[in-house]
């Protein structure tokens, strides 16, 4: 944990003493686990590329890029395979928010695609593969930026959403 004296930090347990610096423990949690994000993104990246270059049956070609591009755009615009970065695109780009954008995108695309908007093949289980990968890396990725919170305020950050 990341103890500080200074004044602008949280008190723990009532103790003038011992302080926590809630952003700097949030920085090293993020840039510890940085690495393996990288790791996940080249992964999804390779698999997805994969899916032009060889053949290897209809599972291959018709969901794993749906599956797999998703989570890599998800961990790409949450700037979570780079150091800690507080700006206004990590500030816009919530975990919830980030979520809620790419599976409102990629269920538009997929909707669109059922009303023919353009020349593509509609797929129910589509919006199965999207989610397959999104949903389990937005619960990590919150539970991770969130390791810090003070009780309840998460809670309190998904309702103003």
């Amino acid at each position: 944990m990341c103890f500080t004296k200074a004044n602008n930090r949280k008190k723990i347990g009532g103790s003038p003493e011992l302080q926590i610096d809630f952003e700097l423990a949030r920085q090293k949690v993020h840039n510890k686990y940085a690495p393996y994000w990288a790791a996940a993104m080249f992964v999804f990246g390779s698999l997805g590329l994969a899916t032009v270059w060889w053949e290897c049956g209809a599972f291959w070609k018709g969901y794993l890029l749906d599956m797999v591009g998703p989570a890599w755009n998800y961990i790409l615009f949450r700037g979570l395979f780079t150091n800690y970065q507080k700006n206004k695109w990590t500030a816009f780009f919530t975990p919830p928010k980030t979520f809620f954008l790419f599976t409102v995108f990629c269920f538009g695309v997929e909707t669109a695609q059922y009303f023919k908007l353009y020349d593509a093949t509609f797929d129910p289980y589509d919006y199965l593969a999207y989610l397959s990968l999104l949903l389990p890396l937005f619960i990590l990725d919150l539970k991770q930026a969130n390791a810090f919170d003070e009780p309840g305020k998460m809670e309190n950050k998904l309702r103003k959403f």
